[in-house]
């Protein structure tokens, strides 16, 4: 996980007490129903699988610690607040497959300007190599092509998330332009600052793709 930017870091305290309410609410919560509103899967000893940006990992139904499923190894307590947070949030509504724009998102104004600073703004500024680094970036990660935009992908960042990136190319006259977009279910699984994070990670996450 990249460190975060400074402008984020008020997002993440926020999720610090929402962490702790969650842990106390699923413990109170039948794992059959957790699984059945987040979309992941149990295995024989009752943890829960989950994938989150194409890693997988496993949470104790006991005190819901969250491990790396193929070292074993605790996380940051910033991968643990996501995905407790997700678990604690997901309500089992059906994704819509409607894709939005952050600030269509509910509170989603609020942080719009900012987070299309972290997120469009930011991936036009870093990336290198235009629309040919991202497709292979986008695609190194499981993105699905969408026929939006000069260059578009989907990404399952949780099993009810998903989110999706947006690529115009400039030219002499116009720059280029970028933008994250959300199922507009996505508020019933994530807290709107829950899912700005998602997107600054998302887009962190394809430009050290392209880098490579």
């Amino acid at each position: 996980m990249e460190p975060l930017q400074p402008q984020l870091q008020d997002l993440v305290d926020k999720l610090a007490p929402v962490v702790e309410e969650a842990q106390a609410t699923l413990l109170t919560v039948s794992p059959d129903k957790i699984a059945l509103r987040s979309g992941c899967q149990r295995d024989a000893e009752g943890r829960f699988h989950l994938t989150f940006l194409g890693q997988e990992y496993l949470i104790s139904p006991d005190d819901f610690t969250v491990r790396r499923a193929d070292s074993g190894a605790e996380t940051p307590t910033f991968l643990s607040s996501i995905i407790l947070t997700y678990l604690a949030t997901a309500d089992g509504t059906t994704p819509s497959g409607r894709l939005v724009g952050f600030r269509d998102l509910p509170d989603g104004m609020f942080y719009a300007v900012a987070f299309q600073g972290y997120t469009g703004l930011r991936l036009v500024r870093e990336l290198r190599g235009g629309i040919a680094a991202l497709r292979r970036a986008a695609e190194s990660l499981g993105g699905r092509p969408l026929d939006l935009g000069d260059a578009g992908y989907s990404f399952q960042v949780l099993p009810h998330v998903l989110l999706a990136l947006v690529y115009w190319e400039g030219d002499d006259e116009f720059p280029s332009q970028a933008r994250v977009l959300f199922e507009d279910s996505a508020a019933h699984y994530m807290p709107i600052y829950g899912l700005a994070l998602l997107g600054s990670q998302l887009v962190s996450r394809v430009l050290k793709a392209a880098r490579q």
